[in-house]
């Protein structure tokens, strides 16, 4: 992110959205493949989205934080966000769609 970013940013004034990683679920494990939740815990997640969310901050970006709008009250993807735990479904990309648009509205004022 950094170095590159930075130069592209300076050089052609672009203004720059960091989406974080959207959060896993366990809804719809199947009993022969390793759960999500496993592959991908969400503590990794959630440390990654809080470096991204800090790095946004110190260098004037903004940061797209999509888990309030496609989480249940355990933080995980909303079971009929996703068929697979892992992708968005088109309800999930829905539930995305104005984070997204928010986001860009914030970086472009």
């Amino acid at each position: 992110i950094g170095e590159a970013t930075a130069r592209f940013h300076a050089g052609n004034g672009a203004k720059v959205v960091l989406a974080g990683i959207l959060p896993i679920s366990d809804y719809h494990q199947k009993p022969d493949q390793v759960p999500q939740t496993t592959r991908r815990p969400m503590s990794r997640i959630n440390a990654v989205n809080a470096w991204m969310k800090t790095y946004a901050t110190d260098h004037g970006h903004v940061f797209l934080d999509y888990t309030p709008g496609v989480a249940d009250p355990r933080g995980m993807l909303k079971a009929n966000f996703s068929d697979d735990d892992l992708h968005p479904n088109a309800q999930g990309y829905a539930a995305m769609a104005p984070l997204a648009e928010a986001a860009i509205a914030r970086a472009m004022k």
